[in-house]
């Protein structure tokens, strides 16, 4: 149900954006193929060193700056002392503050607002931190129903991807459609998150 939910959504904002934001007649686009031909070593090297420099010059330092950052509100509090138990982190505060957003969504706990932002490293970080934060698999089933765990799931899987992904964004189309691009999907991942619990709500 997630793999099409996540091709459906797609689709619509397509078709969304083709009469709004991209409206009008595509651009005709031809391209011509070279002859086929083995690749030489030398070329292939080259070309894989090329891009790798290119994305650890470009990416990789996002990447970095918001492991950082991650590591630090992890580690320190509000005084700045480091912290043995992470509900007393920076992160947690933040995370606290923003929970009271995901409660219209049936998850309106601080630890899985700590896992979601933990998730813009990567997403698979969202279950790993959930672990750490829980403890168990029994203790965050208590705290979740299987409407709010659908629609959670929905919403880690529409909003933003991770911060690979938007730096790959940012160095291709620019900062700005990088900062849309991640408003506009935890916005989307909001809307359908919302969606399916108001529905299933009506139905339970």
């Amino acid at each position: 149900i997630l793999y099409f939910t996540g091709i459906l959504v797609g689709i619509l904002m397509a078709l969304l954006m083709r009469g709004t934001m991209f409206k009008g007649e595509a651009v005709p686009f031809v391209m011509e193929l070279p002859n086929y031909r083995m690749p030489g070593a030398k070329n292939v090297a080259q070309l894989l060193w090329e891009k790798a420099k290119d994305f650890l010059q470009r990416a990789f330092t996002v990447i970095f700056v918001a492991t950082i950052i991650i590591w630090f509100l992890q580690t320190f509090d509000l005084r700045f002392n480091i912290v043995s138990d992470s509900k007393d982190s920076i992160l947690a505060v933040v995370a606290g503050w923003i929970a009271p957003i995901f409660a219209p969504l049936g998850f309106g706990d601080w630890r899985i607002s700590t896992a979601l932002i933990t998730g813009f490293m990567a997403k698979e970080s969202v279950v790993s931190t959930l672990t750490v934060l829980f403890g168990s698999s029994t203790a965050l089933t208590t705290l979740l129903t299987p409407l709010s765990a659908a629609s959670l799931l929905v919403f880690c899987l529409l909003y933003t991807p991770c911060v690979a992904a938007i730096a790959s964004v940012k160095r291709e189309l620019g900062g700005k459609w990088a900062a849309g691009v991640v408003i506009g999907q935890c916005v989307i991942a909001w809307l359908m998150a919302g969606l399916v619990y108001g529905m299933g709500s009506l139905f339970i």
